[in-house]
């Protein structure tokens, strides 16, 4: 069974840089389009990126466009998030979750469509 596993996420301050890293398990992960997702308290979970399954299609939501950047190795069954000049509003958990799709594509406007969430990373910016 597939399971995901984020990490990397830990307290920044603004204007610095983490890397989260999506680790599959249990299933190969070049069948699967990955998203990543946020939640911060109170809010509810949104869409931040998602990858295709050959990674040649990729999306951002409007605010970490050209801030964050997604890509995979599927190689080490592994996705990961970029995410450079971090604002306080980047505050939130972040999760992973896998698309099972027959297109080289990946959902943006609905959760729906993934499952096998990973339990999330912790992202807190602040100075």
């Amino acid at each position: 069974q597939l399971q995901l596993v984020e990490s990397g996420g830990g307290l920044v301050q603004p204007g610095g840089s983490l890397r989260l890293s999506c680790v599959a398990s249990g299933f190969t992960l070049d069948a699967l389009a990955i998203g990543w997702f946020r939640q911060a308290p109170g809010k509810e979970r949104e869409v931040v990126s998602c990858i295709s399954r050959s990674g040649g299609r990729s999306y951002y939501t409007g605010s970490v466009l050209g801030r964050f950047t997604i890509s995979r190795d599927n190689a080490k069954n592994t996705v990961y998030l970029q995410m450079n000049n971090l604002k306080p509003e980047d505050t939130a958990t972040y999760y992973c979750a896998a698309e099972n799709t027959a297109y080289d594509l990946c959902s943006t406007d609905s959760l729906s469509p993934y499952d096998n969430w990973g339990q999330g990373t912790q992202v807190t910016v602040s100075s």
